[in-house]
């Protein structure tokens, strides 16, 4: 896939509006009749707009907006790009390290199921944020303006229910908490849909993984260094583990040996963005590889990130950004083999 490539968006304004945006740049893409291979055609509104809008009432402005910039009616673009009731997707593989300064993260799945967006918005109604879109409206991980920094992990559909989708989960910790111990507190409440661990991180040096099931949420907090992988590591979680979980103990294990090494943000960055790294994979066919690394260092509010294949890193400092300073760059272009 030599075209492999990523587009960078800059939104400022109401929720609305960047949901009007968004469905207008996206329109010509694909990206509908993926989000509909993977969605229910329905899901229950009622529902679902009642759990957002104790959460987090300006997506529903958003998902409005999405759907006039679709051209497409309200049910049809909250089911498509809500992430509330989705069916179970395959495994997907994440791997994030944590310190004080730094957050540095994989992404590995596959790129026929992968937005390609990377999204710097500015709503009125809730912080500012950038990250990678999932569905559109979700985030697979990204920072905010308070340098409140956040991932997904998949572990299992153990319980599976329907329930919040992860990436939802985090579009809303990063639109509304402005520190670990809220979203920590956020992510308690959400109704889950499935096992994933949530890494959390941000400017005082806090860090946590949220160990998020179905039916019970417990955090794990690191002091200096943590790392988070796919599997629960807490002892009264680690029944709802995938009976395999070799690879993911493996990447743990590099990941803590890292620690002894006391590299910087940027050598970590590009650690993990090496093709011949230990937690960078290429089994593209088996929906296991590397499709982004993203990265945030607290100090100077610097933002690395870059997809895979690719020889170009979008460099941001993320509070000139929120400030009113746009960027340049308006996408990435990468290789898979």
């Amino acid at each position: 896939m030599p075209d492999f490539k990523l587009q960078v968006f800059q939104m400022r304004g109401n929720s609305y509006d960047i949901g009007v945006e968004t469905g207008e740049k996206m329109r010509d893409t694909s990206i509908l009749h993926m989000l509909g291979s993977i969605t229910k055609q329905e899901i229950d509104l009622p529902e679902m707009k009642s759990i957002y809008s104790s959460f987090a009432p300006h997506l529903l402005e958003e998902l409005e907006g999405l759907a006039k910039g679709f051209g497409i009616s309200f049910l049809k673009a909250a089911a498509l790009c809500s992430g509330y009731d989705v069916p179970k997707t395959e495994a997907m593989g994440c791997s994030s390290l944590l310190t004080k300064e730094y957050y540095v993260r994989n992404y590995d799945f596959s790129p026929d199921l992968y937005d390609g967006v990377f999204s710097m918005v500015q709503p009125k109604q809730a912080f500012a944020s950038a990250g990678y879109n999932l569905q559109l409206l979700g985030r697979h991980d990204g920072v905010n303006e308070h340098g409140l920094v956040a991932g997904l992990h998949f572990v299992s559909h153990d319980g599976y229910r329907k329930g919040v989708s992860p990436w939802t989960g985090i579009r809303m910790v990063l639109d509304t908490c402005s520190s670990v111990e809220e979203a920590v507190a956020l992510l308690k409440e959400i109704p889950h849909s499935a096992c994933y661990n949530f890494s959390l991180g941000d400017r005082k040096g806090k860090m946590a993984e949220v160990e998020a099931s179905p039916e019970k949420v417990t955090v794990r907090y690191g002091e200096s260094f943590l790392s988070c992988v796919n599997h629960f590591q807490d002892e009264h979680m680690k029944r709802k583990n995938r009976p395999s979980i070799e690879g993911s103990l493996e990447r743990n294990e590099h990941l803590l040996s890292l620690n002894e090494k006391q590299r910087s943000h940027q050598q970590l960055f590009h650690h993990f963005k090496d093709i011949d790294s230990p937690i960078f994979f290429t089994d593209y066919e088996n929906l296991f590889g590397t499709l982004h690394t993203f990265s945030y260092s607290y100090p100077d509010s610097r933002i690395l990130t870059t997809i895979a294949g690719s020889k170009e890193v979008l460099d941001v400092n993320f509070q000139d950004w929120v400030t009113g300073g746009d960027i340049l760059r308006k996408n990435l272009s990468g290789y898979i083999e």
